[in-house]
């Protein structure tokens, strides 16, 4: 689970929308901030994981048509990430004061900079997905909350020490990690819509 929603998420490639949203605030507030960031990312995913499947039923959603829509968006958020250029990462926003940046902790920061639609159609992907019914299937929804519970570490990890972290990498470095997250991120949309493609239109020998 966490392997599978790190790079939807993506911290590391986030971090520098991260820092330049902060602007100049000192180091407590900037980890507070990503402390609640890292918080509300926990309870939308894991809602995304146990209310999502449910939630497709009473709005008469297919899980393969959220396959392919959740796809579709993860490729065209990758192509774009993977085109952008380097002018959002340079230029570090302007101070504002401690109320205004902690306001912004579930939107923009948490939704949909952090859990995109991208992440929330393959949490309740994954929802769908567990056994209801079967005598595993506690067992495997506290895995599935584990998982998302150390992404949700990571991207306080990330996001606490962005400037650090941006610091030891250097600009070549912050180009080479946003690019290759976003190709992964493309691979992975990709891969999603093609799987709910062949479950609406399956393919007969």
């Amino acid at each position: 689970m966490a392997l599978a929603l790190f790079p939807i998420v993506n911290p590391l490639g986030m971090a520098p929308i991260f820092l330049n949203y902060t602007g100049d605030l000192d180091d407590p507030t900037t980890a507070r901030l990503a402390r609640r960031v890292a918080f509300n990312a926990f309870v939308l995913t894991t809602a995304s994981l146990i209310i999502g499947p449910f939630a497709l039923k009473f709005f008469g959603l297919s899980l393969a048509a959220v396959r392919v829509a959740g796809g579709l968006v993860l490729a065209y958020a990758g192509w774009r990430l993977l085109n952008q250029g380097q002018e959002d990462t340079k230029h570090r926003a302007p101070a504002a004061s401690t109320e205004v940046v902690m306001g912004g902790a579930f939107y923009p920061l948490t939704l949909p900079l952090t859990v995109g639609p991208g992440s929330i159609a393959v949490m309740v992907t994954l929802g769908s997905s567990l056994p209801y019914g079967s005598s595993t299937v506690l067992l495997e929804a506290i895995g599935a909350i584990v998982g998302v519970a150390i992404t949700c570490v990571l991207i306080y990890l990330c996001y606490s020490r962005a400037e650090r972290i941006l610091k030891r990498l250097g600009a070549s470095g912050v180009n080479v990690l946003l690019r290759l997250s976003a190709f992964i991120l493309l691979c992975i949309g990709v891969q999603i819509a093609l799987e709910g493609y062949g479950a609406l239109f399956p393919m007969h020998p």
